[in-house]
C-alpha cells in the first residue's frame, strides 16, 4: 500500500484508521459510469483491517459500473467543525467477494465480516442475506487520512 506524502502532521496511524473505520457507519463509494462521469453514493461498510467490505445490491448503477470497471474510490469523513474534521479515503480495485447474489449458504470465507456487518448495522451476530446484495471486497492500494484535531494550528489558544 503507497504511504501518505502530504499532510502526514495529520494523518491518522494505521490503528487510528483501524479505529475510524470501525466506528462509522456509511462511507460514499465513487464509481466511474459509463458515460466517463463519476457516480457517488452512500453505502453501508465493515472494515476487517486490510480491507474494505461492501454489501451491495447487484442490480444497481453502482454494480452495473463496478463490473465495468473494478477501479473505486471511497470515503468516510466526519466531524462538523473546521477543527473536528476526520476522514479516510481508500483508492483500489473491487473483486467480487460471494456469489451473486449472496445467499444463506454457509461460506467460512465471510463468516467474520458478516458477523462484524450484522453487529454494526443490527446489533445481532446473526447476518442475513436478502437475495438482493452481494459482497465486495478492496483491498485499498493507497489510504489517505487527515484529522484535523491534530492540527497545532487549530487547537484553541489560552488567554493570558
Amino acid at each position: 500500500m503507497r504511504e501518505q506524502r502530504r499532510g502526514r502532521s495529520i494523518a491518522m496511524t494505521r490503528d487510528e484508521v483501524g479505529v475510524f473505520l470501525d466506528a462509522e457507519r456509511v462511507c460514499r463509494v465513487a464509481t466511474i459510469g459509463a458515460d466517463g462521469h463519476p457516480h457517488v453514493v452512500p453505502l453501508w461498510f465493515v472494515w476487517d483491517g486490510s480491507a474494505l467490505w461492501l454489501n451491495s445490491v447487484v442490480r444497481s448503477r453502482r454494480w452495473a459500473d463496478l463490473r465495468r470497471d473494478p477501479r473505486v474510490s471511497v470515503v468516510v469523513d466526519a466531524g462538523d467543525d473546521f477543527d473536528e474534521l476526520r476522514g479516510v479515503e481508500l483508492f483500489g480495485e473491487v473483486e467480487v467477494a460471494s456469489e451473486v447474489p449472496r445467499t444463506s449458504e454457509p461460506r467460512p470465507e465471510l463468516t467474520d465480516v458478516e458477523r462484524r456487518y450484522a453487529e454494526k448495522y443490527s446489533g445481532t451476530p446473526d447476518f442475513v442475506a436478502d437475495g438482493r446484495h452481494a459482497w465486495l471486497r478492496m483491498r485499498p492500494a493507497a489510504v489517505v487520512s487527515w484529522d484535523f484535531r491534530k492540527n497545532p494550528a487549530l487547537k484553541p489558544r489560552r488567554s493570558g
